[in-house]
């Protein structure tokens, strides 16, 4: 049988560090996003720091991906694509930002980790996965934890609660999205999928070009290189390290290290911008990754269904 051009050739085993490696990048780098967006609030609003982002984006995968083949998506996948474009990189992009206007970098990392229960929830939905004891339990546990980052905040508590919902629209978008990309990735190289999805995106954004142009002309030049650095390296080379790792590990246990996010989140704020989150948050994070290893915990245990 004859392989496409967008067919993943098989290729040796690499050292087994090297996909741990990549993962330590991916972390690094991802933590250093919440950081950077909260660092670039100032000034860059919402949508133009997303299109900003995301232009970036696009064009640093865009030569690595042609150097593997154009791709050629049939009609059903280019849904897909589409509806992870606007949802991942398009609506996650600007609420999460628009969030970390109002929480810091540190609580938002630790909300988008409620995700993998989300994805549980949407697996038994639409995969046909049953629901579990474990999964209503990490369920309950996760969204009580939401609820007192929820009430941890400063005395502007409306304020809070706006950037807590964003941050967790972000979640929702993020999940929903991982859910349509597994066929994806399975008929697509990943770096296609990827650079396609991100495009989408940026086009999306494209509403707030007049904006990005303002905020760019306006903010200094150590803001428009975090900006670019936001765009090449959170978002092309930590994606592109991750789907590397994918290919080496199992996703269970690639995605229990994005746990380790929300610490180097911390950490890099403390250090970086002199912010950590309330004393309360704590405990509502430590309660939502508690819920988050409960319900994975059942996912594991479960053969992983047919793409």
């Amino acid at each position: 049988m004859t392989q496409t051009r967008d067919t993943p050739t098989p290729t040796a085993a690499p050292p087994s560090w090297l996909p741990l490696a990549a993962v330590g990048v991916t972390l690094v780098l991802w933590a250093s996003a919440f950081v950077a967006i909260r660092h670039l609030g100032g000034d860059f609003s919402a949508g133009p720091l997303s299109l900003g982002r995301l232009v970036v984006g696009s064009l640093a995968l865009a030569g690595f991906a042609l150097s593997r083949g154009v791709p050629r998506p049939t009609g059903r996948q280019w849904v897909s694509l589409v509806a992870i474009g606007v949802l991942w990189f398009g609506v996650y992009n600007v609420a999460l930002n628009e969030g970390e206007q109002r929480i810091d970098a540190g609580t938002a990392a630790m909300l988008i980790q409620v995700s993998p229960v989300l994805i549980a929830v949407l697996a038994a939905i639409f995969l046909s996965e049953r629901f579990t004891p474990q999964l209503v339990a990490g369920l309950t546990l996760a969204f009580c934890g939401v609820a007192v980052i929820g009430l941890s905040g400063s005395p502007d508590g409306d304020r809070d609660l706006v950037g807590v919902a964003l941050v967790l629209l972000a979640a929702v978008v993020y999940s929903v999205s991982l859910v349509l990309q597994k066929p994806l990735v399975a008929q697509l190289p990943a770096v296609h999928v990827t650079w396609l999805a991100c495009t989408v995106g940026a086009v999306a954004c494209l509403p707030y070009a007049g904006g990005l142009v303002s905020e760019v002309a306006d903010a200094p030049a150590s803001s428009v290189w975090w900006l670019v650095y936001l765009g090449v390296f959170p978002t092309a080379i930590a994606f592109t390290t991750y789907a590397f790792a994918l290919q080496h590990m199992t996703a269970s246990s690639l995605g229990v290290t994005t746990y380790i996010v929300p610490v180097l989140a911390i950490v890099m704020s403390l250090v970086f911008l002199d912010e950590v989150p309330p004393a309360l948050a704590y405990v509502g994070g430590a309660l939502a990754l508690v819920g988050v290893a409960v319900a994975r915990r059942t996912a594991r245990t479960r053969p992983t269904p047919p793409t």
